[in-house]
């Protein structure tokens, strides 16, 4: 049962990613700008993060089983919208049923995990789901570089497609909401009662301490992998398209990585979950630092540093989902799952527009003439994103161990055990 859910968020990864390693060849077929280039992820990741609270919702109302398939029919349709579209408003409207589609995927999984997986257990599974997942990401990386070259915009992007009707298949027939029921049912609530369940969840302090672990550690990886990573490290940094490929799969392999070992260390060591957070933040913040300030274009040693420091953001991410977890009952945790996956990917649409306006302020023109500096200030948006998040999760966590006490863990709550 996990092994098909986590299949299907992979390739919701990959759908999701598809296009970072087709930005230079988006702005040829549509004719774009910096910041029409930009607004196509963003547009996408809009949708995702504004559809995570109601996603949570409707699983909690109508199981993740269902869900799960109306998420796997949309984004499917939409990726092969996406591969015939032939002006740039088809293809913004393709890319926002990607987000979609791909909202109604990684809650879906997350649920899956808590009814068939023991208490103790969930935390590695979490860690091991969200890291494994983003092996999309490499798909979307090296083969998607070399389907495009060699298969062409619309052939490359019909393939990917291609995928969904395999993976319905086997959703339909092998995945049960809990070990029990095919299909759960939550109780119907009404307007008022969909507010209260949400306020519940966003009143309690170990969301909000989720949230913002959610908002601040995930959105520089986001930053590369999904839109800016490729044209930095070949326009900026001066590596060839081959080696930035495999730049970006190496984010994907340090996602990997490092995800069972967060969980490791989360789960015997819950008490440390945000200073876990705030210490990968701080590697980000110091690798972003030296490439930025290095004279010159970066050594390939030091963009290796960067990109695995970019990458242990995601698996460090999930610590938000943790707390979250451990601060809401049963019935409220796909709604509070749901806001605290807003919070990254609200930043990762300020942090790839913000990149975009930079650009385009520095150098008006052709994506093509994008310099050396003008990306080093584009990239320098991220100090603020990090300085506001650093700061709130400080804030959350004194919050929450001055509420709970040290004889509960950090976003404990005697409610979930």
């Amino acid at each position: 049962m996990w092994g098909v859910a986590l299949a299907i968020y992979v390739v919701a990864v990959f759908h999701r990613t598809s296009l970072a390693v087709a930005g230079l060849a988006a702005t040829e077929r549509f004719d774009l700008s910096a910041s029409q280039l930009g607004a196509f992820t963003m547009l996408q990741v809009l949708v995702y993060a504004g559809m995570q609270v109601p996603v949570g919702l409707l699983v909690d109302r109508f199981g993740p089983r269902t869900v799960l398939t109306a998420g796997v029919v949309t984004i499917t349709l939409a990726q092969a919208g996406f591969a015939l579209a032939t002006s740039y408003p088809e293809a913004l409207v393709a890319r926002v049923f990607v987000g979609l589609g791909d909202a109604m995927t990684f809650i879906c999984v997350l649920r899956l995990v808590s009814s068939w997986f023991g208490p103790r257990r969930i935390p590695l599974v979490t860690q091991l789901t969200g890291s494994t997942g983003q092996i999309g990401s490499i798909a979307a990386a090296v083969p998607m570089t070399w389907a495009l070259s060699e298969l062409g915009w619309t052939t490359a992007y019909l393939v990917a497609a291609a995928t969904g009707p395999v993976l319905l298949a086997a959703l339909l027939l092998l995945v049960w909401d809990t070990p029990e029921q095919r299909h759960q049912r939550g109780q119907p609530m009404s307007r008022l009662a969909l507010l209260r369940t949400l306020r519940a969840s966003w009143d309690q302090p170990g969301t909000r301490l989720g949230f913002w672990v959610h908002f601040t550690t995930p959105f520089s990886a986001h930053l590369l992998v999904l839109l800016w990573g490729f044209p930095f490290l070949v326009l900026s940094e001066g590596v060839s398209e081959t080696v930035a490929g495999v730049l970006l799969s190496l984010i994907i392999v340090a996602v990997v990585a490092s995800g069972p070992v967060l969980g490791l260390v989360v789960g015997n060591h819950p008490w440390h979950r945000s200073t876990v957070a705030l210490a990968t933040i701080a590697g980000m913040v110091v690798a972003w630092t030296a490439v930025l300030a290095w004279p010159g274009q970066a050594p390939l040693w030091l963009l290796v540093v960067l990109v695995v420091a970019c990458g242990c953001g995601g698996p460090a991410s999930m610590i938000g989902f943790d707390v979250g977890r451990t601060s809401n009952p049963p019935d409220r945790m796909a709604s509070a799952t749901g806001i605290i996956n807003v919070g990254g990917f609200i930043a990762a649409v300020i942090v790839v527009f913000g990149v975009g306006a930079v650009l385009d302020l520095m150098t008006p023109g052709s994506s093509t003439d994008f310099t050396p500096g003008a990306f080093r200030a584009a990239m320098s948006v991220q100090y603020v994103l990090w300085g506001i998040g650093a700061l709130q999760i400080w804030r959350y966590r004194t919050l929450v161990r001055r509420t709970l006490g040290r004889d509960v863990v950090e976003g404990g709550s005697t409610m979930v055990g």
